[in-house]
């Protein structure tokens, strides 16, 4: 199944609003992507972190799950996040490479060049949060095909 997800940057006391939004990038600054699922995010907490896997999992369950649209919310965790607002050219292309060539990634046709992209732009929307005092959220909502 296709997912679609937004990763925006806000407070705390809107996670229920970006579970109900139809488009979070819409209102709050944020990227967009495609399946980009809780696999993905903890893996790439992984590798910017160094935890073990089925221990960084715990701390991406749902934050927040729409009734109503099916949507869900995950809170990006503080360790990734201050990974993410530290990473800069030369680190960032070597994690893209890891990355790229993990099972979960390789097994979508991700090449470098895309992986690198996400994370240039997940590194500049983690600095415009930390600089405004908000928190990551990833929005995933499936795509009925």
């Amino acid at each position: 199944m296709a997912i679609l997800t937004n990763i925006v940057a806000a407070e705390e006391h809107e996670i229920a609003a970006i579970g109900e939004s139809l488009h979070p990038v819409d209102e709050w600054s944020g990227i967009e992507m495609r399946d980009v699922d809780t696999t993905r995010i903890t893996t790439l907490h992984c590798l910017l972190t160094g935890d073990l896997f089925d221990d960084a999992i715990i701390q991406y369950e749902p934050v927040y799950v729409s009734p109503v649209e099916g949507a869900l919310v995950l809170r990006i965790a503080d360790e990734m996040m201050a990974r993410l607002v530290e990473l800069d050219d030369e680190p960032l292309e070597l994690v893209a490479a890891e990355l790229a060539a993990t099972e979960d990634f390789e097994s979508e046709d991700w090449d470098e060049e895309e992986v690198i992209a996400m994370l240039y732009e997940l590194g500049e929307l983690a600095r415009r949060a930390e600089s405004e005092g908000q928190e990551l959220f990833v929005w995933m909502h499936p795509l009925r095909t």
